[in-house]
């Protein structure tokens, strides 16, 4: 394989890292052209990618998707999906859900959000949503979390053949903006109302004052120190 054509392939399959900024596009979607990131700054953005329409995996995410789209716009984030397939396929799909498909106690379903049409494949490959070990054409159900001030803060990957589990997605947003908003960490299974993690002391006397004081902080050692976060406090802040 000579230079060009592997810079190309690195090109067509590399992906933002976390904490960089975001790749721009212009693209059409069910909800008209968008210029991503730039028309969602100021708020938190879910970038998701699906396989293709007309599936069943798929079909159940984008109900459920759908069905909670208040509750993640309540959370300051906006939906926007995606698929290597044509926008006259979309709307197609989307009609068909809304008329035929009744999943998980949930019918009659309207998708309100934006889904990219992208049958030239440039946003999955600029978002590295295209895994040739899994699929040479397809995009695998990739979430990117990008906050208001368009950085990639989070990335999750899943095969083609594994639906996405959107209470995690939902607890991720939260606690990336509880971290945000009160300066914490947040331990395996948190959710709003469990005690966060205060970074770990960066001296000695931190340290041996942390390990003394028994105001706010609960420390198992030095290095381990949590405290109370009322939920009511946290979804003050976090929730519009």
């Amino acid at each position: 394989m000579n230079t060009t054509e592997t810079s190309q392939e690195k090109q067509t399959f590399s992906m933002p890292r976390i904490g960089d900024k975001a790749p721009e596009f212009k693209a059409v979607t069910t909800q008209g052209e968008i210029n991503f990131p730039s028309d969602y700054k100021g708020s938190w953005t879910i970038l998701f990618s699906h396989p293709a329409d007309f599936t069943p995996v798929c079909t159940s995410e984008f109900m459920t998707f759908a069905h909670l789209e208040e509750k993640f716009n309540k959370a300051n984030c906006k939906l926007v999906g995606l698929s290597v397939d044509g926008l006259y396929s979309h709307i197609a799909w989307l009609r068909t859900i809304k008329d035929k498909i009744e999943f998980n106690g949930m019918k009659d379903i309207e998708v309100k959000f934006p889904l990219i049409e992208d049958i030239t494949m440039n946003v999955a490959k600029k978002y590295g949503m295209i895994q040739p070990g899994e699929h040479q054409t397809q995009a695998v159900r990739a979430v990117f979390f990008i906050d208001p001030e368009s950085n990639v803060r989070a990335i999750i990957y899943y095969p083609l053949s594994l639906g996405r589990n959107f209470d995690e997605i939902y607890r991720a947003l939260i606690a990336m903006q509880t971290s945000d908003k009160f300066n914490v960490a947040t331990p395996a299974d948190w959710e709003p109302g469990k005690d966060v993690i205060i970074s770990p002391a960066g001296s000695c006397g931190v340290a041996e004052e942390r390990m003394t004081n028994t105001d706010d902080l609960e420390c198992k050692d030095w290095f381990f120190c949590t405290k109370k976060l009322d939920k009511d406090t946290v979804l003050k802040e976090v929730l519009k």
